[in-house]
C-alpha cells in the first residue's frame, strides 16, 4: 500500500543567491536552504554530532563557533539510546538542547563500513585496486536491506530502507538520507553497477515509507528526505544514478505528494577526482536542489566541491583531529603536542574568529594534552570547527563578490606552503 501525503508545505526550500562562474562554465553558488528549525546560507559546513553530541561540544559551544546546523547519525543513536527515546524528547535536536536544523545520515555508510575490508572507505588517497572488494562475516547485503552484528555487543540487527526511515523518523531531523548501498573503490564496475540498482530501487522504498510516516505523524514538523548518489568513480554511472532518483522524485511527487528534497552524494571518491564527480551529478540536477557532499572537509576538497555545486557538507575529521592535538590555521595543521609548543605562550591563532584560540597558548593546549585533560580537545574542536565555518563564510563572501578566484588562490597557496604561523 502507498501512501499519499496531503500536507502541502515544503519539508524545505532552497533558494540560489549569487551563481559562481570557473572557467566560464556554471558551477558553485551561494544561497539559502529554508528548514522547520530555521535556514542555513550556504555553501555550508556541518558538524557531525554522532550520538547526539558533537564530541567535547556544548550546543552553546557549537552556535559559538558559527556552526548552523548539526548531523547525527541515525546507526549509532538506534542502537544507542534507542531511537524511540529520542523521539520521546522531541526529536535529535530537543534530545541534545540544539535549537537549529539538523541533518541525520541513514545508517548505511556505518552498516556497509562494517562489511568492507578496506579500512577507510571513503578512499581519498591513491588509486585504488580493481576486483571486487570482500565482504565479511558480520554483515550480509541482499536486496531487502543489510543484517549486521553491532559493534558495541555483537548483536544482531537488520535494517532494510523502511527501517532507516523510520527510525529516522523518530529521530526527527529536518534533513534525513535514504538508505543506500556504500560500495568503495575496491570493487569492480559489475559490482558497482548492481550497487546502483539496488540502491535505487532502495530509493523508491524509502520515498514510499517516507510518505507513510509523513501522513501518519501529523503532529510532527514535516521533515525532508534527500536520496543518494552512488556509482563512485564511473562517469555514466554517477549521471545515471543522479537521472535515476530525479525520475523517482518526480514519480514520488506524482503518487506519494512528496519527492527529494535534495540529495547527497557520497560513496567511494578518489581526491583526484572529487570536483568532476561532484561536477557530473551536478550537472544533471537541477538548480532548484540542494546538493549534500558526504564526508569532504579538507580545504582543498571544499574548494573542489563548492566550484562544481556542492551546497552542504560534513565530516568527522576537524573533531577527530582536534583529539589528536591538532589545530587548523590560515598556514596549515598545527600540531601541538610536538615539544617545541610546550613553552610557546602565544595564542593559538590570532586570525582565528574563535575567541578561545585567542585566549588561551599553544603552550597551555601543548600541557593539557600532555596531562590528558579533557579542556585541551574541547578547545582544539571549537578551534578546528569555528575554521571551516569561517572557511565558509569567506568562501560565500568571495562567489557574492565575484572575488572567489583570486580568493581560493591566496586561501590554498597559504595553507599547503607547510609553513606555520611565526
Amino acid at each position: 500500500m502507498l501512501w499519499a501525503v496531503s500536507d502541502p508545505r515544503p519539508d524545505t526550500t532552497f533558494t540560489v543567491r549569487t551563481e559562481l562562474q570557473v572557467d566560464g562554465q556554471a558551477g558553485g553558488r551561494t544561497g539559502v536552504l529554508s528548514t522547520p528549525h530555521g535556514p542555513l546560507d550556504t555553501p555550508a559546513f556541518t558538524p557531525v554530532g554522532t550520538l547526539a553530541s558533537v564530541k567535547g561540544l556544548t550546543p552553546g559551544h557549537i552556535a559559538e563557533v558559527g556552526s548552523q546546523a548539526v548531523l547525527a547519525n541515525a546507526y549509532h543513536l538506534y542502537l544507542q539510546p534507542g531511537a524511540q527515546i529520542v523521539d520521546d524528547a522531541g526529536g535529535v535536536g530537543a534530545f541534545m538542547g540544539w535549537a537549529g536544523p539538523t541533518f541525520t545520515d541513514s545508517g548505511g555508510f556505518q552498516v556497509m563500513s562494517l562489511a568492507s575490508r578496506a579500512a577507510k572507505v571513503i578512499d581519498m588517497e591513491g588509486d585504488a585496486p580493481q576486483g571486487a572488494g570482500t565482504r565479511n562475516s558480520r554483515v550480509k547485503i541482499d536486496d531487502d536491506g543489510v543484517t549486521f552484528r553491532s559493534h558495541r555487543d555483537g548483536s544482531a540487527h537488520r535494517f532494510t530502507p523502511e527501517i532507516s526511515i523510520g527510525v529516522q523518523h523518530q529521530l526527527g531531523a529536518d534533513v534525513m538520507f535514504a538508505f543506500d548501498e556504500l560500495t568503495t573503490l575496491y570493487d569492480d564496475k559489475a559490482y558497482q553497477e548492481a550497487a546502483v540498482e539496488r540502491t535505487h530501487a532502495w530509493a523508491w522504498r524509502c520515498l514510499a515509507e517516507h510518505a507513510k510516516q509523513t501522513r501518519t505523524r501529523v503532529d510532527k514538523p514535516l521533515q525532508s528526505l534527500w536520496g543518494v548518489i552512488q556509482g563512485a568513480q564511473f562517469r555514466d554511472l554517477r549521471r545515471q544514478a543522479t537521472r535515476g532518483l530525479l525520475e523517482l522524485s518526480r514519480r514520488g511527487q506524482d503518487e506519494l505528494g512528496r519527492g527529494f528534497g535534495g540529495v547527497g552524494i557520497g560513496g567511494a571518491i578518489q581526491k583526484r577526482t572529487l570536483g568532476q564527480i561532484v561536477g557530473w551529478c551536478c550537472e544533471e540536477l537541477p538548480q532548484s536542489m540542494p546538493r549534500h557532499l558526504l564526508g569532504i572537509s579538507e580545504p582543498d576538497d571544499i574548494f573542489a566541491g563548492v566550484e562544481n555545486g556542492a551546497d552542504t557538507f560534513d565530516c568527522v575529521a576537524p573533531t577527530r583531529i582536534a583529539r589528536h592535538a591538532q589545530i587548523f590555521t590560515r598556514d596549515g595543521r598545527v600540531r601541538l603536542i610536538n615539544a617545541r609548543f610546550r613553552t610557546d605562550h602565544r595564542p593559538l591563532d590570532l586570525e582565528s574568529s574563535c575567541e578561545v584560540a585567542h585566549t588561551f597558548t599553544r603552550a597551555y593546549l601543548h600541557h593539557l594534552f600532555k596531562s590528558g585533560e579533557m579542556l585541551g580537545m574541547t578547545i582544539a574542536t571549537m578551534v578546528n570547527v569555528a575554521f571551516i565555518n569561517q572557511l565558509m563564510a569567506d568562501i560565500r563572501a568571495a562567489i557574492d563578490a565575484g572575488d572567489y578566484p583570486a580568493f581560493k588562490d591566496e586561501f590554498l597557496g597559504r595553507y599547503y606552503a607547510g609553513t606555520l604561523a611565526k
